[in-house]
């Protein structure tokens, strides 16, 4: 089978831990927040709920299958429970997992998710995986994210295999490590990537910046290769820099406050880059990215928010008449 949209990157279990008895200190600006708890004390939290087969990756594959695409994802995982569980939710939700390595005797990724208010901090920790390329054929688009530190050397084998498969785009939304691992280190990828995706915070961050004036972020991270750079910035909405072009795109207006966070950033990339698999042009895929990212936020975890393409496009032909990109 010949792929529209595959997914590389890590999967994990979230246990989403519902906190009740916390507080939050800012700076002035809110550049950096804290979540504080009572330290050598008994806190009590409100509920929990485990989501099992998400992760950066796995969201962007299951929303890609669910808008319709031939799917599927190139990861590791445990031979545990949750490594179980992990292959049939992505059964239930048409992803191929032939290209997800069971490795025998090794855990799933689990991670912590502090959720207080409307937002959430992560504990996060990835399995050391033996990481290797397996014959994905020739996908119309592959869509890399967050591996755990053992996939450094991973990533010149994925830039080797770009480099011989040159009709497959790719898109880069980089996780925690791979922006820890910094520009130099990823070159190969950056310069290969046809569309690139972060926030403001992260554009940022990659480029050694304090905060700075969007165009300036857009152009910098354009110079590092991405033919297409899209970067985020919460209630303001997303820009996008192609070809010498920026646009501005508003946030699709939620029908209630946002209950959970989590996934906001993988619905608005992955259905970004299945808009652009399915054949839309650049500007339809600034209108459908905005929709699943305000869903996700609307449920519990990154998975159960998200749209079929009908459900989508019915939201889209509801939108306001102000809900359409603009040229900065």
């Amino acid at each position: 089978m010949r792929y529209d949209f595959i997914a590389i990157g890590d999967v994990t279990t979230d246990a989403f831990i519902r906190l009740k008895d916390a507080e939050i200190h800012c700076t002035v600006n809110r550049e950096k927040c804290e979540i504080c708890l009572r330290f050598g004390d008994k806190v009590p939290y409100e509920n929990v709920w485990v989501v099992p087969a998400v992760g950066n990756s796995a969201n962007a594959a299951v929303a890609a299958a669910r808008l319709g695409l031939k799917s599927a994802l190139v990861s590791s995982i445990g031979s545990d429970l949750e490594g179980k569980e992990s292959l049939a939710v992505f059964s239930a939700e048409n992803v191929g997992t032939e290209f997800v390595n069971v490795n025998a005797g090794k855990k799933t990724n689990y991670h912590y998710v502090l959720w207080y208010e409307d937002d959430r901090t992560i504990l996060i920790k990835h399995q050391d995986y033996n990481y290797a390329m397996p014959d994905i054929d020739d996908p119309a688009w592959v869509y890399l994210t967050s591996l755990g530190e053992s996939g450094e050397k991973f990533h010149d084998t994925i830039a080797d295999w770009l480099m011989g498969h040159r009709a497959t785009k790719l898109a880069f939304q980089p996780g925690t490590f791979q922006m820890k691992l910094g520009v130099d280190r990823l070159k190969a990828i950056y310069e290969l990537a046809d569309i690139f995706f972060c926030n403001k915070e992260e554009a940022e961050r990659i480029l050694g910046l304090g905060p700075s004036d969007i165009k300036l972020l857009l152009k910098g991270i354009h110079d590092l290769g991405p033919k297409i750079v899209v970067i985020t910035d919460g209630p303001r909405g997303a820009y996008v820099y192609e070809e010498e072009n920026t646009w501005v795109m508003p946030i699709y207006p939620d029908p209630k406050p946002p209950f959970e966070r989590t996934g906001a950033g993988d619905a608005f990339s992955s259905t970004f880059v299945a808009a652009l698999a399915a054949g839309l042009n650049i500007t339809d895929a600034m209108r459908w990215a905005p929709i699943n990212s305000m869903s996700v936020v609307q449920d519990v975890g990154a998975r159960a928010g998200l749209l079929t393409r009908e459900k989508l496009e019915g939201l889209l032909k509801m939108a306001p008449k102000y809900y359409l990109p603009k040229k900065l």
